[in-house]
């Protein structure tokens, strides 16, 4: 392996250091003395009970400890190179060690035990009694025994000592290789590709993710994967590691004989417990590894205890989640306090944490290996029997692998859920996997189903359908009881009191959704106040989050996340809700806080929803469509000419839409800026379709041609649309313009409609069709068009200014305090004394408006996204395909899981 020299932010190993001044003791005295060998987040997590017990009152507590910093968050370990410090990893309170005494020895490693005398020696020299042993070190990266692993470039992905050294070699390296497709191995991938390297992994399971995902899942997440520049090579080894004459490694053979040329490789290939410490002084190990302990996680010595990943539990297993680590911490501390003080009124070894709700205080027997994790941004999660191994179980798999999407849930004979794969989407699993073991309130088919499918759409189920025995978060095994006596018995009112009090949603936060949503019961069904804050990152609504970016001038999400997010979220990387929410902000506000309004460039890119990373709405087969701008619905036949070329030289399917404007279904990805470039050269622009901004303003022919008309229509809703491209708000936009009272526009049904009338035009506001329709109600009436444009400009930025995220106007409208009647005093009286601000906003948002393909297309650099595969840029995907119908094309689609995905039978048989 590469021997780097130090990082400047790393301690010297060599040099031990102790957080405790006072002098260690070589002998037994008056005060038992625990020594804990190893601090990571189990090792950290069992220090928090001893504290909760009371031990480290009583006891003398020293701590051994390899790595040159206390325990970090190793399961977010990769989030280092999005911007977080080591510091900001960092588990520990800055003052517990020292506020309950415990003596932390850094860089000094525990190098022999002597169970005779009871005496652990470290590196330093330093040898330290014990009346109680806790072994705690984890586990080892295992490297394969491929010829060459020693030569410079070659590294593990362990520690952040290990991303320290990876991130100095990576600075002159352009590929890189990681060999392990699990858990590790994708964060390492991300973390090279994040580096700036042209990045392949290794894996030699035929799939990624062979533990957690079955078939279908490692299908769709391969795809995915590759469709981020990745290259995924499965069902192959290294063989061996080429390195120049310096020693340094150049390229990588594989077992299939082909050969990756690369700078660097890192080894993720999976873990092995740490247990030569145990096996040097005689403890007996299991026969693949692991320190044996019983159901309390003591040795064979009584003295001895292990947990974590380096202890072979009482079933058999070695486990490398965090949970189970932390029920051993648990069960660990609760026996050697019985142990150390029986009858002494300090604690108990079957107490527990309030509200870590374990339910088995008799001790440690196993775990549930449910997990769910964001690994290069795509869910992936898996619960219970996800391989589907118990007899007569059947399958219910939905599958969509051009959106990256694939769901399964395994059905008992009984109608039991056994557990479930869900990758691309996970949304469900807070809900799904307390359900584990029971019937579900609904058919399993609704479940996996997204809304909309086969005409009833998915069922949501929420935390009101959970017993109160149900788990909710699996890192501390709390229940939704507990979360509940934590509102109702404690008197927590926000999410950071739950998680204090109860631990929930403090590992990998996957269930904090479902925290909020019944602590938001909670304090509903007692009256009590709620957090309103948009999310788990921020404490602020959208509208608070609105006013601070406009008030402060801000352009960055993580300068508004440091400064204004809660205090644990800061520094960290937001969220699935806020990151989109705030790159709408910023961009709405963009001219007036001097942001660049291109929502592809720098840090906006990452912030941004699916359709807007290719400026194109994706559709069901993993094509795009493409929608060019057609103002008011009025076009030459020149440009006519011109989409009808288009759609045919391309082969797209073409359609009218409700909106006045001609789609253009069936382009890949890498036909968008071919497409376009023909389009904007014709004169046409953005219809911004995918976007949530305004999509149309659609108009009847007015006085120009009609008999019925009193005002041109045609003028007004060109001059509208024109004014209002390119405006990104809480949800899309859509007005129209009728000539005359027969309102053949529809104009009652739009967010912002407009009716001529012999006096001028009336504004109607508020208005939704779709699946909630709703009459848009009359805000002023006889207006002139300069009249016109100045509310409609208060009313836009009004709405933008003070709805929730994903809100129509329709919902704003009748949420807001004092509806209508509110919203016109401001918008029509200016009773706040808003309306020059809220027109200047919007006169600086049509200044600075610039069409966002024409700009694309100018930029070598921004056209680079738009390619199918990184790797292959020129080669079309293959798997986008069409069939004919009714002399167009559609797609050749299959919605659900068909041949080639095996599903069992009740008889077990692949059908």
């Amino acid at each position: 392996m590469t021997s780097m020299p130090p990082h400047p932010e790393a301690a010297p190993a060599a040099t031990p250091t102790t957080t405790s001044a006072a002098t260690p003791a070589t002998a037994p005295g008056t005060t038992p003395t625990l020594v804990l060998v190893g601090h990571g987040m189990v090792g950290q997590r069992f220090l928090e009970e001893l504290a909760d017990r009371g031990v480290t009152r009583r006891a003398r507590v020293v701590v051994l400890c390899e790595e040159p910093r206390p325990a970090y968050d190793r399961v977010q370990l990769t989030s280092y190179f999005a911007g977080r410090s080591p510091d900001d990893l960092s588990l520990a309170e800055p003052d517990f060690l020292a506020r309950h005494g415990i003596e932390l020895h850094l860089g000094d490693p525990a190098t022999a035990v002597d169970r005779t005398t009871r005496t652990v020696t470290a590196r330093s020299g330093l040898t330290v009694h014990y009346d109680a042993l806790v072994l705690a070190t984890g586990s080892y990266p295992f490297v394969p025994p491929v010829p060459g692993k020693d030569s410079t470039g070659c590294f593990v992905y362990r520690t952040l000592e290990d991303l320290l050294a990876i991130e100095e070699y990576a600075k002159n390296a352009r590929t890189g290789v990681v060999v392990g497709g699990g858990l590790l191995g994708l964060e390492a991938a991300g973390a090279l590709k994040g580096l700036g390297l042209r990045t392949h992994i290794v894996e030699f399971a035929p799939r990624l993710m062979a533990l957690q995902v079955d078939e279908g899942g490692g299908r769709a997440l391969r795809r995915t994967v590759e469709e981020m520049g990745l290259e995924v090579q499965t069902g192959v080894g290294g063989k061996e590691i080429v390195a120049d004459g310096a020693g340094a490694v150049t390229a990588m053979g594989l077992s299939d004989d082909s050969v990756i040329e690369t700078d660097l490789v890192v080894f993720s290939a999976g873990v092995r417990p740490r247990d030569q410490l145990a096996r040097d002084c005689g403890l007996p190990v299991g026969a693949r590894g692991g320190i044996v302990v019983d159901e309390w996680c003591r040795t064979d010595d009584p003295d001895v205890y292990a947990i974590g990943e380096c202890a072979l539990a009482a079933d058999g297993r070695v486990y490398g989640l965090v949970a189970p680590g932390y029920d051993m911490a648990r069960v660990a501390a609760g026996s050697i306090t019985d142990t150390l003080f029986a009858g002494t009124g300090t604690g108990t070894g079957t107490g527990t944490r309030t509200g870590t709700g374990t339910g088995t205080p008799e001790g440690f027997t196993g775990a549930d290996l449910s997990t769910k994790l964001k690994l290069l941004g795509v869910d992936v999660a898996s619960f219970g029997d996800a391989q589907g191994t118990t007899e007569g179980c059947l399958d219910v798999v939905y599958a969509d692998a051009r959106s990256g999407v694939y769901k399964k849930l395994v059905i008992g004979a009984a109608g039991e859920l056994l557990g479930g794969v869900l990758v691309g989407d996970a949304e469900a699993y807070g809900m799904l996997r307390p359900l584990t073991g029971s019937v579900p309130p609904v058919p399993a088919e609704q479940l996996v189903l997204p809304d909309g499918a086969s005409g009833g759409g998915g069922a949501a189920l929420g935390p009101s359908a959970l017993p109160d025995s149900a788990v909710l978060c699996n890192c501390h095994n709390v229940t939704k009881g507990t979360v509940r006596a934590a509102v109702t018995e404690h008197s927590c009112g926000t999410l950071p009191e739950v998680k204090k009090c109860t631990k929930a949603g403090t590992g990998c936060g996957s269930c904090v959704k479902s925290l909020t949503a019944v602590l938001n019961d909670e304090l509903a069904a007692s009256g009590a106040t709620i957090d309103t804050g948009l999310c788990g990152c921020f404490p602020h609504t959208r509208a608070e989050l609105y006013e601070i970016v406009r008030t402060l001038r801000l352009t960055s999400f993580a300068e508004l996340l440091d400064s204004h997010g809660r205090p644990e979220a800061r520094n960290g990387d937001g969220c699935e809700i806020c990151k989109p929410t705030v790159g709408s902000i910023i961009a709405s506000l963009a001219p007036s806080v001097g942001a660049d309004g291109y929502v592809l460039d720098g840090e906006q890119a990452a912030l941004q929803d699916t359709n807007d990373h290719f400026l194109a709405n994706l559709q069901r087969n993993g094509s795009y469509s493409i929608v060019p701008r057609i103002p008011g619905g009025e076009i030459t036949p020149d440009k006519l000419i011109v989409i009808g070329e288009v759609a045919r030289d391309f082969g797209l399917y073409t359609k009218i839409t409700g909106g006045q404007r001609i789609d253009l279904f069936g382009a890949r990805v890498d036909q968008l800026p071919e497409v376009w470039a023909r389009l904007v050269d014709a004169g046409f622009e953005s219809g911004h379709a995918y976007g949530k901004a305004l999509r149309t303003v659609k108009s009847c022919v007015g006085q120009t041609w009609c008999r019925y008309g009193v005002q041109d229509s045609v003028r007004m809703a060109i001059e509208l649309e024109l004014r209002y491209r390119g405006l990104r708000s809480p949800h899309k936009l859509k007005s129209a313009v009728s000539g005359c009272a027969r309102e053949c526009a529809e104009a009652r049904g739009k967010d912002f409609g407009v009716i001529a009338t012999s006096q001028g035009w009336n504004l109607y506001v508020g208005g939704n069709g779709g699946a909630d329709p709703r009459h848009a109600d009359l805000l002023a009436q006889d207006l002139s068009d300069a009249e016109l444009i100045r509310l409609i400009d208060r009313f836009l930025m009004f709405y933008i200014r003070t709805a929730d995220r994903l809100e129509r106007t329709s919902a704003w409208l009748e949420r807001i305090d004092g509806g209508l009647d509110h919203v016109r005093d401001v918008v029509v009286h200016d009773s706040l004394g808003l309306g020059d601000e809220l027109e200047a906003l919007m006169a600086a948002h049509v200044t600075h408006y610039r069409d966002e393909w024409a700009e694309t297309l100018a930029d070598p650099e921004r056209l680079a996204r738009f390619v199918s595969f990184v790797n292959a840029p020129d080669a079309p995907d293959p798997s986008v395909r069409f069939v004919p119908e009714r002399d167009q094309v559609k797609p050749d689609l299959t919605l659900l899981a068909g041949p080639t995905l095996p599903v069992r039978s009740l008889e077990g048989a692949s059908v």
